[in-house]
């Protein structure tokens, strides 16, 4: 049975800074804690000086019904303007776990939207003249886990290619560290379920996409029941074979097949981002489509039928998947160098189960 929910988003307006660590304060809370804060650390990657990003946080301690805000700048240090991909820019509406929040040695759980999204295009991205900054305010508490009460270390940590893809190399954008004590809050859950935001045209679109995404879901699913091996269509989209990564997949795709089969699948249809689609993962089975899911052919490449198996494999309860890449030219490129994360890769996962152009 359809009917659609809506989410209600805010966009934040931003102002930005720039790349690499700056050292900042840390405010530390002066009450007691059940359980220490431990960071990791950075991750382990060349850093670049082309940007350079400070973390703010306005208290030291929250109670429950406080928001988290925290502040982040980033500047421009070179000498020519740079476009940075909103995607990934922090503001009210967070679209990226950009955050690394970690509790007692654990990282926090991101809560936020997964989302399906075209190739950029130019007003996906911001732009900042050399020696500016932009600073984008995020509630975190809005899009984290702090399910328990204690110290928390927060870090705005990013891939420098993902904010500015025409950039050379590789490096990481990481700010200073903040250790904040937060009082245990419910964990942030989506917006009710509400009806009436598909047209009769749309839930017609959608009940035929639920159908075939069905049928595409299934047809990988009974691939995968095959006699394991490094066939041409499963090292293109999921890398090396190895008889744990086949199994991982059809797993996978048995829980995908399953949901479209046997679950209550709710449809949304009043997102107006030039998206595809996006999940919570933690809301089975509820799919918010978007602007480029009504222009998507029915089947074959990125189409409606692939886009709703995507954001399946999103859900915990189906395939957990994550977004490390985008598009059939980055999602080949990923099979080839971490089949790993191509086995977690949502897009991964709709190419495999859309097959287009036909592979055996």
């Amino acid at each position: 049975m359809l009917r659609a929910t809506m989410i209600r988003t805010k966009r934040f307006k931003l102002g930005l800074l720039a790349l690499l660590v700056i050292a900042g304060c840390s405010t530390n809370a002066d009450t007691d804690t059940d359980t220490p804060a431990s960071d990791p650390g950075p991750s382990e990657a060349t850093p670049r000086s082309d940007l350079s990003v400070a973390l703010t946080l306005h208290q030291s301690a929250y109670m429950q019904g406080d928001a988290v805000i925290a502040d982040v700048t980033i500047t421009n240090l070179t000498k020519h303007n740079v476009k940075l991909l909103s995607w990934f820019v922090p503001s009210s509406d967070l679209e990226e776990s950009t955050f690394v929040v970690t509790h007692g040695g654990a990282r926090s759980d991101f809560m936020g939207p997964h989302y399906k999204r075209p190739n950029a295009v130019d007003h996906d991205f911001v732009h900042v003249a050399a020696g500016a900054s932009i600073t984008g305010q995020v509630d975190l508490a809005r899009f984290y886990d702090f399910s328990t009460s204690g110290d928390y270390a927060v870090r705005f940590e990013l891939d420098i290619n993902d904010l500015v893809p025409s950039l050379a190399g590789t490096g990481q954008l990481v700010s200073n560290a903040e250790t904040i004590w937060v009082e245990a809050r419910p964990a942030p859950a989506p917006a009710p379920p509400t009806s009436g935001s598909c047209s009769a045209t749309q839930q017609a679109q959608i009940a035929q996409a639920i159908t075939d995404a069905g049928t595409i879901s299934s047809g990988a699913r009974d691939y995968l029941s095959g006699s394991p091996s490094a066939t041409q269509r499963y090292t293109t989209w999921f890398g090396s074979f190895s008889n744990a990564g086949w199994a991982l997949a059809h797993d996978h795709f048995v829980s995908i097949a399953d949901a479209f089969a046997t679950k209550p699948i709710t449809v949304d249809c009043k997102c107006k981002k030039q998206y595809y689609a996006y999940v919570y993962p933690n809301q089975p089975y509820q799919i918010y489509v978007c602007k480029a899911f009504w222009t998507a052919p029915a089947t074959g490449t990125d189409s409606k039928a692939g886009t709703l198996v995507h954001e399946m494999s999103h859900f915990n309860v189906t395939a957990g998947t994550d977004d490390h890449v985008y598009g059939q030219t980055g999602c080949k490129d990923l099979a080839l160098t971490d089949p790993a994360a191509a086995l977690d890769n949502a897009d991964s996962h709709e190419y495999f189960s859309e097959n287009t152009p036909f592979q055996p």
